[in-house]
């Protein structure tokens, strides 16, 4: 299989509401094209991004159909089918089968603490349910389960699987995985405070939560690291994660944050579902320092 399609920058799609509070198509139809002019090679949908736990199948069903009908066959697109149940999980895959993705992905299950042989039958009957690759999405500090290297080696013997997202913080991980899986094989890196050195250690892409917020510093990120200009890699990873810090400092959720700094930049998303919490107060006038820290760095560093 050609892999090219998933090697570059793959923002983490965000969920689109509109006033109401409900999924918005025509908001998530502008992020997609927004997202598109800006020059990322694609889209994971679904994810921890796009609130995930806090929407029902339907309304995950509605983003995958908006975000395929803005731009299947411009972007490759990653189906985050992740859920509570096996069920649900496979209604998704079939679903965005049906849709045209290239991939699906999902987080291992969640709540319960379960062995490495209950999360590799889950990923494993997702995996079955369609023709598609799987792509793995190990992120231990919100799920629990944190992926092994022997439950890995064992994922990896299904030919469907083509990579794994690796959100874990020692970046070492995404090293042993390179190194178990080999070169036919797409590791992603997950932490967007490291890109760089993920990248650097192995990594062949990236897809993160806060690429959309900046989408023009990742993709100079990737031409730095894929030119060998490490120097500048270095600095532009130092702003990056000045910039991180800043869109975690206020008193709302990061990605409620990330919604009002789109709103300065022309894309308007709506706000955060509960239980997570909007900024408000003071702390939206923080938001407009953000945007000129992101507006400075891309004036740093060229488009």
């Amino acid at each position: 299989m050609n892999l090219e399609k998933f090697k570059g920058i793959i923002p983490a799609f965000y969920a689109c509401y509109d006033d109401a509070g409900e999924v918005s198509e025509i908001r998530t139809k502008d992020l997609c094209n927004y997202l598109y002019e800006k020059g990322v090679k694609g889209l994971y949908v679904g994810g921890s991004s796009g609130e995930c736990i806090y929407q029902n199948l339907e309304e995950r069903k509605a983003t995958l159909k908006y975000v395929a009908e803005a731009v299947k066959g411009k972007l490759t697109l990653i189906a985050h089918v992740g859920a509570p149940s096996t069920r649900e999980s496979v209604a998704l895959a079939k679903y965005a089968e049906e849709l045209g993705y290239d991939a699906l992905s999902a987080i291992p299950p969640i709540y319960f603490k379960l062995p490495d042989s209950s999360v590799i039958k889950y990923w494993t009957e997702i995996m079955e349910s369609t023709k598609l690759p799987f792509i793995i999405y190990n992120i231990p500090q919100t799920t629990g389960y944190n992926l092994s290297l022997p439950a890995f080696k064992k994922l990896i013997e299904n030919k469907k699987v083509i990579g794994v997202k690796n959100s874990s913080m020692p970046v070492m991980d995404i090293e042993r995985f390179k190194a178990a899986a080999g070169e036919d094989f797409i590791v992603f890196n997950g932490p967007d405070e490291q890109y760089v050195s993920g990248r650097v250690i192995g990594a062949d892409s990236g897809i993160g939560g806060t690429y959309a917020a900046m989408p023009e510093l990742l993709l100079k990120a990737e031409e730095f690291v894929s030119s060998g200009n490490f120097e500048q890699a270095k600095n532009i990873q130092r702003d990056i994660n000045d910039i991180i810090i800043a869109l975690c400092s206020l008193n709302g959720h990061m990605y409620s944050t990330i919604k009002e700094l789109l709103k300065l930049r022309g894309v308007n998303v709506g706000s955060v579902r509960g239980p997570l919490e909007p900024v408000t107060g003071e702390d939206l006038n923080k938001v407009e320092e953000i945007k000129n820290m992101i507006d400075q760095a891309i004036l740093k560093y060229g488009r």
